[in-house]
């Protein structure tokens, strides 16, 4: 099989602001959705211009799994989240069968049957006892006239319809039409405890086989990872029964990219996986599956495993879930300003950067005294890989967080203390 060897790249801007990209400067990689195959899933293909893959030394695609639909809203209320440990295990230590069995009643399949026939299947953690599960927004975006439904680990089937849905970050929260008394929720725990080499397990439905589990390690933190999502239905189509029509002016659904700081493992994600769980010896969730690297698909073909898979910190998982569970949208951090890849010499030394084109006047980089052509090396004393870094580690974010970015000016190295806002609307 020959991998792909030219990225797709749309016209760059920055991923934090509404602000383009500096002509000439590198964009960000892009997605494709792949046809979906019956009983299989369809893939979102990434090119391999993410910063991500230029680290691996190889050429290659990250593919985001899932497959379209539209949906209803349906009533909110809080998430319980819990944190202690389901079973005894350690990361030296695990007991796999024990944790498998725990975890397993608490992640469902996800099934997606479009109005034109066309369907997918995707992967869900349930949040609590009234029925809402938490998955990504690929598995359940984008079609209409759609059903879904919720199977769980025992095969029993539910309808379910969307309570709301972030492209932004690719994730989306299901509610089970009529659940039964009996769900049990699944358990998170703080992700931000996660260290390199923790145990882990792969909780999902690959290639429709449910409650399939695979174990590994946390490979990396923080690795920025680059996909594609669609966009957020438009006003008045989200009050649609699956089936109804939408307003004309709601055709298509627009592609926004999607920067996560991913947890990169080597427990086995396939297509399916997306919206699964990923979790600790213990039981408790600290990702959800959302991405894997591939060395590519051909013909229409689905992309594997090859042991580079990506999952949503359960941390942000769990804060964009309330919002969407409170008030059906979510808050994202600001920066505003546009970013490049680049390099930074400091100390005889050069660094990866990501490199200011514009700041946005008045907003918090302005405010803080980021300046153009400034190269950002760290975040929080966190080396940055390029521009796609500093994306996902402000994503990551809540507003009105503080965080103190490294920053190269004119050869000499300084600290700017910033506090983010909040993403304007049109941004």
């Amino acid at each position: 099989m020959t991998p792909p060897t030219t990225p797709v790249i749309d016209t760059p801007t920055s991923p934090a602001t509404d602000t383009p990209v500096p002509a000439g400067a590198p964009g960000p990689a892009t997605a494709r959705r792949e046809p979906s195959r019956p009983g299989w899933v369809s893939a979102v293909a990434v090119a391999a211009g993410a910063a991500v893959l230029a680290s691996l030394g190889t050429v290659g695609a990250l593919n985001a799994f899932g497959s379209p639909a539209s949906a209803a809203t349906s009533s909110t209320s809080a998430t319980a989240q819990q944190s202690a440990p389901l079973v005894k295990g350690s990361t030296t230590n695990p007991d796999w069968v024990a944790t498998a069995a725990a975890v397993k009643p608490s992640v469902v399949s996800v099934k997606v049957q479009a109005g034109d026939g066309s369907g997918g299947q995707g992967s869900g953690v349930v949040l609590d006892t009234s029925g809402r599960v938490l998955t990504n927004n690929h598995v359940v975006a984008g079609g209409s006239g759609a059903t879904i439904s919720v199977v769980l680990a025992d095969g029993r089937t539910y309808k379910a319809t969307i309570v709301g849905t972030d492209p932004s970050t690719d994730l989306a929260v299901l509610a089970i039409q009529q659940p039964p008394k009996d769900l049990v929720p699944a358990t998170f725990a703080d992700s931000s405890q996660l260290k390199v080499g923790d145990a882990v397990m792969a909780i999902g439905n690959p290639l429709g086989l449910s409650s399939t589990t695979t174990t590994g390690v946390v490979s990396a933190l923080n690795r920025p990872v680059t996909t594609a999502s669609e966009a957020p239905q438009q006003p008045g189509q989200q009050d649609q029964q699956p089936g109804q029509q939408g307003a004309p002016e709601q055709a298509q659904p627009q592609s926004e990219q999607v920067v996560t700081n991913a947890i990169q493992t080597d427990a086995a994600i396939n297509p399916g996986n997306s919206g699964g769980a990923l979790v600790d010896a213990g039981g408790r969730v600290i990702g959800i599956t959302s991405s894997i690297a591939s060395l590519g698909a051909s013909d229409g073909g689905q992309a594997g495993s090859i042991g580079l898979g990506f999952a949503i910190p359960a941390n942000e998982a769990k804060d964009v879930a309330q919002q969407l569970i409170t008030s059906g949208q979510v808050q994202h951090a600001y920066l505003g300003v546009s970013l490049a890849d680049g390099t930074a010499t400091l100390d005889g030394a050069e660094r990866s950067a990501a490199v200011v084109g514009t700041v946005t006047s008045g907003g918090p980089a302005a405010k803080a005294g980021l300046q153009a052509k400034d190269a950002v090396i760290a975040v929080d004393g966190r080396p940055l890989e390029g521009a796609d870094s500093l994306v996902a580690q402000v994503r990551a974010q809540r507003p009105g967080a503080t965080i103190d970015l490294t920053v190269v000016r004119g050869g000499q190295q300084q600290t700017v203390h910033l506090t983010l806002g909040t993403r304007p609307a049109n941004a």
